[in-house]
């Protein structure tokens, strides 16, 4: 294609610098808008009054790996948002005054894996915090003041995984995880608890209670049970009686839309290619209606105030910024408040299509691509030619991809690649058939499913067999390992970030408090490491047992403090590799944990991967510069690749 044709090179910097605004929140009376935005090129919490969003100020000043959400208390000029060190997870509870700025930890407790259980108007200084400083396996229920940080024992935990609390503070069900994978759900009166419910190990994941209705005596759950897609329920907490509320044929539901006083159920949402909203009372389904007719995307209500007068929405598109507005339901009228990332807007970016795309035994898979936009000027899907293609593949894998505003799939599309995200088997958010469908099924039908997808973008043309690459991090790094050594002729390279490449030495070292969870982990993935048939299963699915068979080039990325994936997963499998004289980029984050949260990491994990895909993929990349410079990188193994692009760099 003639150069001339070709989309304007984005700088990484526009696609992977800070937002503008993100996570805007109405405080509970309504008077001021918090939000997320940089200071010192580091995420920071920001207040403003709500009538004059230019005069906001920023109320925390941290300085490093940013603040990624926060909550009001019901003080409103206090907020709350957790904070860990260096990425490791062990996440403390801060308070901050929006006046004073004095910032408290709430949760000075050292290692623990701290996290908010209940915050209720009717105690607006206090909040309901889970901590495990007691035992690291088990978290407890404390009451917090946050005014002064004092804390009471609500309930010591032995045996439960999660609680549920009304706006009373009272705890009134339990929930408990059983050696089969199954979960009981005890109900608390009186001081003791007795068996409310049993949900089986394959509705696990789809059975939830939500909420309590304002009279505390009906409850909202989610539940898979005698169906495949999870219904909305209206539950009656003493007669048992289930009356359904909502139900979508193809998706489960995956928002509810409850009134912030009343409790009155007003709405749902469930996600197949694009998320639905169906909304029930009248005076939201107006409003709504009015909102979206001049809206550019898909209109959603982000926050509400106590009264229910004003609503934060977000504009969202799959090809530009969020737009976001205040809206004052008594007059109807709406303000433009700010955008996502104002540098965004006007660039040839890409539109994200949905398809369904058939696994070889009929199971269908919702997935997204998006093409060059040189490829498929008109936006419609349609390529023009075959272009280099790169599978992004989702962690979890109980998560799921879904349609929207990406920036890694616009920064790839943008150097010239095809982009195909697939929800393979095992991903949630389609009923429990398939998410079930995943269970045993590590590097055998998931992987199948990849090979699927990929099938399908060579047969319509989107890419050929000699130019595919394999991305993810997590249970998508541990994909990528999986592609290059199961199937090692897919590939023509790899991107692994933060995945683990030895089953057996993965359940081995999960967190303490993940070790509750450990039998329904067993199950997922195929295989119990304290039997020798287990040990089998996990080692045949490891790919650092089949190291050797590489064949295509590898970038491992892999943070040292992650407390998931710990950094032997990604020393083992490039040792494996370098005794076999294989060639990898090894890439070690000495200051991140599940991720890359520092910008200047996120700038050089993204400078060097684009190199590492000009080389082996052919794309368009933009010369590295100054992206390194404030990284704590180490590159601990360079392959020809990346050593090209820095000596080009240096020279």
């Amino acid at each position: 294609m003639p150069s001339q044709s070709r989309t304007p090179l984005i700088s990484r910097r526009t696609f992977f610098g800070n937002p503008d605004r993100m996570c805007v929140r109405l405080s509970p009376d309504g008077t001021k808008i918090a939000y997320i935005a940089p200071y010192n090129e580091v995420m920071n919490i920001w207040v403003s009054p709500r009538d004059k969003p230019n005069e906001a100020q920023v109320i925390t000043k941290e300085s490093t790996r940013g603040i990624m959400s926060f909550s009001w208390a019901h003080t409103n000029d206090k907020i709350l948002y957790p904070k860990d060190k260096e990425g490791d997870e062990n996440w403390h509870i801060h308070c901050v005054d929006i006046l004073t700025h004095e910032d408290k930890d709430l949760t000075p407790y050292g290692a623990v894996a701290a996290r908010i259980s209940k915050i209720s108007p009717h105690f607006p200084t206090t909040v309901l915090i889970a901590v495990n400083d007691r035992t690291p396996e088990r978290h407890d229920t404390y009451e917090v003041d946050i005014l002064t940080g004092r804390r009471k024992l609500v309930y010591e935990n032995n045996e439960f995984v999660g609680f549920l609390f009304d706006d009373q503070y009272n705890l009134r069900f339990a929930m408990r995880l059983l050696p089969d994978g199954s979960s009981q759900l005890d109900r608390y009166r009186s001081g003791e608890f007795t068996k409310f419910d049993h949900v089986p190990y394959e509705d696990v994941l789809g059975t939830n209670p939500l909420d309590f209705n304002k009279a505390g005596d009906k409850l909202y759950a989610l539940d898979s049970r005698g169906r495949d897609t999870t219904g909305l329920y209206l539950v009656d907490i003493d007669t048992g009686q289930k009356d359904l509320l909502a139900e979508h044929p193809k998706a489960d539901i995956s928002d509810i839309f409850i009134h912030p006083t009343t409790k009155e159920f007003e709405g749902w949402a469930a996600t197949y290619l694009k998320k639905e909203w169906i909304f029930i009372n009248e005076a939201v389904k107006d409003d709504i209606a009015l909102l979206q007719k001049n809206a550019r995307g898909v209109i959603e209500v982000l926050s509400r105030d106590q009264a229910d007068r004003y609503w934060i929405l977000v504009d969202l598109q799959d090809a530009g910024p969020s737009e976001y507005y205040l809206y004052d339901r008594q007059s109807q009228e709406k303000s433009h408040l700010f955008s996502s990332q104002k540098s965004l807007e006007g660039l040839k970016l890409s539109p994200m299509h949905p398809v369904v795309i058939k696994a070889r035994d009929g199971l269908e898979m919702v997935s997204y691509y998006t093409l060059p936009r040189e490829c498929d000027p008109k936006g419609q899907g349609d390529t023009r030619q075959s272009v280099p293609l790169v599978l992004m593949v989702h962690g979890g894998p109980q998560a799921r991809d879904s349609w929207g505003y990406n920036p890694t799939t616009q920064w790839l599309a943008n150097r010239g690649y095809a982009v195909l995200s697939v929800n393979y088997r095992g991903s949630t958010g389609f009923g429990k058939a398939f998410t079930n469908a995943g269970d045993g099924e590590w590097s055998k039908k998931m992987h199948d499913d990849l090979i699927d997808a990929v099938n399908w973008a060579v047969e319509r043309g989107i890419t050929t067999k000699d130019q595919i690459a394999i991305y993810g991090g997590s249970y998508g790094g541990y994909a990528t390992l999986v592609g290059l050594t199961s199937t090692p002729d897919v590939f023509a390279c790899g991107v692994d970030i933060v995945g683990p490449s030895n089953l057996k030495t993965l359940m081995e070292t999960v967190p303490a408090y993940w070790k509750p969870i450990l039998d329904m982990l067993k199950k997922r993935i195929g295989g119990d490491p304290e039997s020798e048939t287990g040990l089998a299963e996990l080692a045949a699915r490891s790919p650092v047992h089949k190291a050797s068979n590489i064949k295509k080039p590898l970038l491992i990325a892999q943070g040292a403090n992650d407390p998931r994936v710990k950094q032997a997963e990604s020393d083992q499998f490039a040792s494996a590799l370098k005794a076999k004289g294989i060639p990898v980029t090894y890439v070690l984050y000495p200051d991140e944990g599940h991720g890359f949260s520092r910008p200047p990491n996120k700038m050089s994990f993204f400078a060097l991967t684009e190199a590492f895909l000009q080389e082996h993929l052919g794309g368009r990349a933009e010369p590295i510069g100054s992206d390194l410079e404030g990284s704590t990188y180490q590159l601990l193994e360079s392959g020809p690749e990346i050593s090209k692009a820095l000596n080009l760099k240096v020279s």
